[in-house]
């Protein structure tokens, strides 16, 4: 293909969606949809990409510049329609037409299906056909509100006529317009110009630019695409929602293509930019989020939400949330585990139920089984944390750090307060405070011997069920012993003993 230039419309108020977030900033699938149309614009390899802004254009120019900061950005200070647009775009973008400069390829930033492939194929076909312009149609089974395309005997474009202009007969041609064109760039400069805005919004379309051409006498070809999802746009929240559904379905059914087990794709969400090898499976209810990578015959699932995680091979979660973890290969999480940014669980490791972890490197083999929070520690390979224990990280102003050696075993109910190091092969008792490092082969206690006080419940809880239940007790108790000693104590020789002789009658 000769020199490509896309421009991306990104202006438009988006009022329908009735929010403060410009539409076009609104996402799916882990993007916005103005950076899903990035992506396919990308994947044309343009020479430039020219995105127009407007309403919004503070948070939307920004936005675009992070994703894509080669493109130029255009700023249409009043939103006076698609043709108005263009001509603010080839301004930003000084393109020179005198010499041909190509094909000028028009976008809208609120398609988020839309495929590089698509735009690519439109391109080609375009220049291929030597039009003026071609637009990009789709066939559909309901066009009813959507402009319809009328072709010529030659099967060349002849018109668009929308809805409300359209003939009975003309209202049951089923091929539509997307409102996506290509153009040849030394045509699209001279045309501009001449789009006038005499209709009710007083504003100019550019699609006008087609009735201009076949009055040029110049051919209008039209590319028809068989996927013509691609093309749907959101205007409203709902809408929004369906091309949410339908992304996410397309995302689900290619990696099942790829060798990913989804047991339950209704109940299963993956966003654009997750990485899924093969022999991965996801169970029910699960969400892969952000920059999410698992790695091979990995189970995620099921109940699970991991965002900008890395899963090792063969790892298991189960009922877990995570965010900016790391979880090793042949590691089991869950259920019911939440790992915090900066977790970091070694192979075979374990962070188990009702286990917070934050900011730890938990070591290869090493387990957090049960009821622990684990935050800003370094538990070294092969340890056993019991369960219950709390690494006490927050002194009320700064956050501290504990180091636990290698194949330390801590007993349940454990408080480490950092700083502290345990050394290697370490052990603590059940309920220390562990508030001065430990050597290697230590083991720390910190509990006295245990107290009893007798019948503290009657003294100090009289008139309550406790006390109530501890007299009793104690009473049978008190039966029990005497009974006991009644059973054993020895009679006089010659009374039922067979020491004694035989029974008086």
């Amino acid at each position: 293909m000769s020199e490509l230039t896309v421009i991306v419309l990104a202006a438009g108020g988006g009022t329908r969606m009735k929010s403060k977030t410009p539409k076009v900033l609104h996402t799916l699938a882990g993007r916005s949809m103005v950076g899903h149309v990035l992506t396919a614009v990308r994947d044309t390899g343009a020479a430039r990409v020219v995105a127009v802004v407007g309403h919004g254009r503070e948070q939307v120019g920004p936005h675009i510049a992070e994703l894509m900061p080669e493109a130029v950005i255009a700023v249409q200070e009043e939103q006076l329609g698609t043709g108005h647009a263009v001509r603010v775009a080839l301004e930003a973008a000084g393109l020179d037409t005198s010499t041909g400069a190509g094909t000028v390829l028009v976008a809208y930033a609120d398609t988020p299906l839309l495929q590089g492939e698509s735009l690519r194929a439109l391109a080609a076909d375009h220049e291929a056909s030597g039009c003026a312009a071609t637009i990009l149609t789709g066939r559909v089974a309901n066009p009813f509100g959507y402009g319809r395309i009328l072709r010529d005997a030659t099967g060349a474009v002849a018109a668009i006529v929308e809805e409300k202009d359209a003939t009975d007969e003309q209202r049951a041609i089923t091929e539509i317009n997307s409102g996506i064109l290509a153009f040849d760039a030394r045509f699209l400069a001279d045309v501009l110009p001449k789009i006038g805005n005499d209709n009710a919004k007083g504003e100019y379309y550019l699609t006008d630019a087609v009735a201009l051409a076949r009055d040029a006498g110049l051919e209008v070809g039209a590319y028809v695409l068989d996927d013509v999802m691609q093309t749907e746009g959101a205007n409203d929240r709902a809408q929004l929602a369906a091309l949410g559904r339908e992304l996410n379905a397309r995302i689900l059914t290619r990696w099942m293509r790829d060798g990913v087990t989804v047991m339950d794709p209704a109940t299963t969400w993956i966003e654009a930019d997750v990485e899924l090898a093969p022999d991965v499976t996801i169970l029910p209810g699960v969400q892969l989020l952000g920059a999410t990578k698992v790695d091979e015959d990995a189970v995620i699932g099921p109940d699970c939400t991991l965002k900008d995680c890395e899963i090792g091979a063969g790892a298991r979660v189960v009922r877990a949330h995570g965010e900016l973890a790391v979880i090793g290969p042949k590691a089991d999480v869950g259920p019911f585990s939440y790992l915090r940014p900066g977790a970091r669980l070694g192979e075979g490791g374990k962070i188990g139920a009702f286990v917070e972890v934050k900011n730890s490197e938990i070591g290869a083999g090493a387990k957090v089984p049960h009821l622990s929070y684990v935050g800003d520690a370094t538990i070294g390979e092969g340890s056993n944390i019991g369960a219950g224990t709390i690494f006490a990280n927050y002194d009320g102003v700064k956050k501290h750090r504990t180091t636990i050696g290698t194949h330390v075993k801590s007993g349940s109910n454990v408080t480490f307060v950092a700083p502290v190091d345990v050394g290697d092969g370490a052990g603590t008792g059940a309920g220390a405070v562990v508030r001065q490092d430990v050597p290697p082969g230590g083991l720390a206690l910190s509990a006295g011997p245990q107290r009893v006080i007798e019948s503290w419940a009657q003294a100090k809880r009289a008139g309550t069920p406790q006390a109530a239940a501890a007299e009793a007790a104690t009473e049978a108790a008190a039966d029990g012993t005497s009974d006991e000693r009644e059973a054993t104590h020895t009679p006089d020789p010659g009374v039922g003993d067979p020491r004694g002789g035989a029974r008086e009658s």
